[in-house]
Formats: C-alpha cells, structure tokens, sequence
C-alpha cells in the first residue's frame, strides 16, 4: 500500500470534514445555558434522537396544522423547521432553546395556557421527550431541514415520489471539480471540493504539521496508540522521499490495526458479550467473532466480501478459510446477529422474539444501508423511500433464522474423518446385531426360567401364609 503524503494528510481532513457534516447538528456560536436534562448526547445520538423519537411525534401531532402542508399555518406557526420553531407565531417564538421552562411548545403540552395537541394530551414518555429535545438545544440535523415539505403520512405511499424528492435516492453523477483560487494547494480533486468550501467561508488551509505532530497524529489514527520513541527517532531521522509512505505501510502492517478499527465496526453491530436485561446471561463464544473482525481488517478483506460474510457467511459455497485453513472465516460472519438484547426470563417470549429481530432489522439495516428501516415497522417510513412492505420483507428473512450453535473448523477438517466415522458405524452395527442375535436365541429359556421362579416364590409365600394362619388358629 503506498499513498502519497499529501493524499493521506488531506484524506485525514476529508475524514474530519465529513465526520463533521455527517452530523448535520448546528452549532450555536453563543447560547444561553441550558437547563439540566440528564447526560448530554453526542452531536450523532442527538441526530438519532431527532430523527426516532422527536421529529414522528411533531409529524404525528402538530403537522396538520403547523406546516407546509397549511397555507396559511394556524397561528401563523409553523414547527416543520427549527427556523419555524424560533420564528414562532402570532403568540411569540415556539421555543427558547436550552430553556424548555420558558418554552410555549412545552407550556401548551402541560395546557398552559391551553392544551396542545387539541385531540387530547400527549402521554408522558412523549411530553419528557419534546421536554429534553427542547432542552438539549433544539437540534435539528440537517437532513431534517432539507426536508421542507415533508410527505403526508396520511397519503398512499409513493416510492417514485420519494426517490425522487430527496439527493440521497438519485444515481451518482459525475461533479466537475470546482474552481479555486490556491491551485498550488489541492493535490487530487477531493481536495479541489474540501478548498473551495474553505475559500467561500474565507478560511484558509491550515499549514503542513511538523514530523512529530504527524506521526503521532497517524499512529493515533491508523493503530489507536501513540507511537513509540524509537518509532518517533526513525521517522525523523528517516531523509528518504517515501519516509512518510513507509511510514504508513508500518502502521497499517501492525496488528493493531485490525484491533483499532474492528472496534469502529464493533459499535456499529452494537456488540456485547452479554445479552443485557435483568439476568445478563453471557454470549457463549462472542470474543470469535471480536476475533473474526480483527482478522478481516488485518487481512484486508474486501468490503462486498466482509457483508455476504456478515449477512449469510454459513451459505456461501466457497468460504472464506483463515491462513491456516483449518478454520472457516465466513461462518463466524452472522454472529453477529446474536449480539441482540434477549429477555433473561420474558412473560411473552413471542413479543421477545419479535423484539430482538426488530433489534437485528434495526442494526443490519443501519450499519449497510445508513437508513432507519426500523421506522417503518408500524407504518410507511415517515420521510425516506421505505414502505412498511420493506421492513416485513427484512423482518421475515431474519424472524426465520433461528440461534444455533455451529462449528467454525473449514469444511475439509470437518470431513477429515467422516469416511472412518462412517465405516466404523457400519462396523458397530453388525457387531451389535451380532450381540443381538446370540442373546435371541436365550432369551426364551431365560424367559420360562424366570416364570417359574416367580410361581415357586408365590407358592413359597402362600405356604409362609398358611402356616402363620394355622399358628394364630392354635393360640
């Protein structure tokens, strides 16, 4: 693997860029301080809340008569934007964020001074949500706000429509890169886009960091720990052009590698090694699959490989073996369908089973897709181009697995001694019918002989009676 320096340097701020953008928080420059409200969430669990849990009850609850789809919205209001929310109506902003105490939304969900949802009263799981969103910041992902007619849920579900309302669902197309006024600065064309952006908020490329600062920067990035004195010395010392080059084919080399970024994949399939709820009964063997994932990533599995691996690895005809090939790789895949929350003792282990399979649409769907299939259980997705149709299509090929336990060695070791296993039952089998056929021919006679044991002991018995009888009879 060899990547020139300045690829890899603008790769890492690629990366930083588009973790950034990824989010699609806004980031307030000043705010007021916000009101406590429990442990705050990351800038991407904050989206995950929005997208889950906030923006479905504002679509359920305040869209029919606070949105786009009302023209001219009730009041003048309209909480389909956080543009909306803070612009408020004829009775002031909608919220004030940080302050969910001084916030109207949350005061008309208390009916203060009226109640709010006119159909009746929120529950309070719902009414603690809004009251945290509101408290959080009132974030709104920007995928949320590109959003500015959301679709009617009440509405027959239109998959043309949908693909062709949001960038996501349109086929790649080719972007020219665009003009910059630094032309000495882009060294490939992604850094043509990363500039241009720079350039029209009028910042400037930060300059080149020092030798120390870069590899460290590498080690962190490529192996999750800082690099050693003598790896430091040889690096700085190192004159040649490819210094830097070489230096990341170490690193990627390294075993801990595979442990660093295994970790990232790890969180996406949510592992564990226990399955949770009040019990938390172990996951027998889960560190295989931990394993399994280290091996990949140091193995330079492909990408389409490592998901047919994850989604049926036990199916495929020619597996994957480790460098050994005593052991089948591609098996240990959909293990991780195994790592799901599980009842320890369910009152209805139907509704667990039902439970846990939504969990593996939920995870699957997430880490291959980047969408929230799972939202689409209980009717159409709200916004994206999944029908309710989608998910029972998915739900129905997992609810169908069922959790087994299974042998990870490659199929030759496991043939290695079918054949004598196989003669040796043929061997068993005669000896045994050999073993029956002598025992046959006695068993008559054992038979018979045991009858007549049986009638001299009750005529031994009647006697003993008899007798007792007779002696009682004299006295």
């Amino acid at each position: 693997m060899k990547l020139a320096p300045a690829l890899l340097r603008r790769g890492l701020v690629a990366l930083a860029v588009s973790a950034a953008a990824a989010t699609g928080l806004r980031i307030p420059v000043a705010a007021q301080p916000a009101a406590p409200a429990g442990p705050e969430l990351p800038a991407a669990e904050q989206a995950e809340f929005f997208e889950s849990t906030v923006r479905p009850l504002l679509a359920d609850n305040c869209y029919a008569c606070h949105s786009g789809r009302v023209d001219p919205p009730f009041g003048g209001l309209r909480l389909d934007s956080r543009e909306g929310l803070l612009a408020g109506g004829d009775s002031g902003p909608a919220v004030v964020p940080g302050r969910p105490g001084e916030s109207a939304l949350v005061e008309r969900l208390h009916g203060r001074p009226m109640l709010m949802p006119p159909t009746g009263p929120l529950g309070d799981d719902d009414v603690a949500a809004l009251t945290r969103w509101v408290a959080m910041g009132v974030p709104w992902p920007e995928a949320a706000a590109a959003v500015a007619d959301p679709p009617d849920p009440s509405a027959p579900f239109d998959l043309p429509a949908r693909r062709r309302a949001h960038w996501a669902w349109q086929p790649v197309q080719e972007a020219p890169p665009p003009d910059v006024a630094d032309e000495g600065w882009p060294a490939t064309p992604v850094d043509r886009f990363l500039l241009a952006a720079l350039e029209d908020a009028g910042l400037a490329p930060a300059p080149d960091a020092d030798r120390a600062t870069l590899i460290r920067r590498l080690s962190f990035d490529l192996r999750g720990l800082p690099p050693t004195p003598a790896e430091i010395a040889r690096f700085l010392g190192d004159d040649s052009p490819t210094a830097y080059t070489d230096l990341v084919d170490r690193f990627v080399a390294s075993p801990h590698f595979g442990e660093r970024w295994a970790r990232h994949w790890m969180d996406l399939v949510r592992y564990s090694e226990s399955h949770g709820s009040e019990g938390d009964p172990d996951i027998p063997y889960a560190w295989r699959y931990r394993d399994y994932l280290i091996r990949a990533f140091n193995g330079d599995v492909p990408y389409d490989q490592l998901i047919r691996e994850h989604l049926a690895g036990d199916l495929l005809p020619e597996p994957r073996l480790d460098a050994g090939g005593r052991t089948n790789e591609s098996q240990l895949g959909p293990t991780h369908f195994r790592l799901v929350e599980h009842g320890f003792q369910p009152v209805d282990p139907w509704e667990d089973r039902v439970k846990w399979t939504d969990n593996q649409v939920d995870v699957a769907s997430k880490a291959f897709l980047g969408l929230t299939v799972s939202c689409a259980r209980c009717h159409d997705h709200k916004f994206d181009a999944i029908s309710q149709k989608d998910y029972y299509a998915f739900f129905g090929t997992l609810y169908g697995a069922r959790p087994t336990m299974r042998a990870v060695d490659a199929p030759a070791v496991l043939e290695t001694n079918r054949d004598s296993l196989a003669a040796l039952k043929v061997d068993i089998r005669g000896r045994l019918a050999d073993a029956w056929s002598a025992a046959a021919e006695g068993i008559a006679a054992e038979l018979l002989g045991g009858l007549e044991t049986e009638a001299g002991d009750a005529e031994d018995a009647a006697a003993g009676d008899a007798a007792e009888a007779a002696a009682s009879a004299r006295e």
